[in-house]
């Protein structure tokens, strides 16, 4: 199944428009702004900076015509990546301090709070082994989030994730798209 997601230069899908079918690293070359999209098929998450920096946001398929004050955007979107479906197993590995030192869980399904589950105060790196996951600031799957496609994440904090802790996680699954 292809992706695609159309951006617009004004809120309610008005001004100029840029097709998106994979990722993009600077839109900036397409549009000088970038205030609501539509997704046509597939999942995406959004940058406020280019080249996946700054706030992320997950976006299904469905119309966002003022995505800035319905997700509290302080800045346009400048980047996309879309994320590929993932049909199998999900597997990852959290760990309490960086370097993946503390204590460790292993999860293979959603976390909706891991104090509660794991007595685990903070997540400071993590190992996705398979499938696609987004991970949270707060419990229950609230604010800011973070996209993590399978790799190892040594230190949030050298990703420029400094004042952040993870508290919650969830898996991107078939039902997203």
């Amino acid at each position: 199944m292809s992706t695609k997601i159309i951006f617009y230069e004004d809120r309610n899908f008005q001004g100029r428009s840029y097709e998106c079918m994979s990722d993009c690293p600077d839109m900036s070359s397409y549009l000088s702004r970038c205030h609501s999209c539509r997704v046509e098929r597939g999942c995406f998450m959004v940058y406020d900076r280019t080249n996946y920096m700054g706030n992320q946001y997950f976006m299904r398929r469905g119309e966002y015509a003022d995505y800035m004050s319905m997700m509290g955007m302080s800045d346009c979107i400048r980047s996309c990546r879309m994320i590929p479906m993932h049909r199998g197993s999900y597997r990852m590995r959290i760990y309490e301090r960086e370097n993946f030192g503390g204590q460790m869980y292993e999860l293979m399904d959603d976390c909706d709070n891991i104090m509660d589950r794991y007595r685990m105060s903070n997540c400071m790196s993590c190992n996705v082994m398979e499938g696609h996951w987004l991970m949270y600031e707060q419990p229950n799957y609230r604010g800011r989030m973070m996209y993590m496609r399978p790799g190892e994440y040594r230190s949030f904090m050298n990703m420029g994730w400094s004042g952040m802790r993870f508290m919650s996680m969830r898996r991107i699954t078939d039902s997203c798209y």
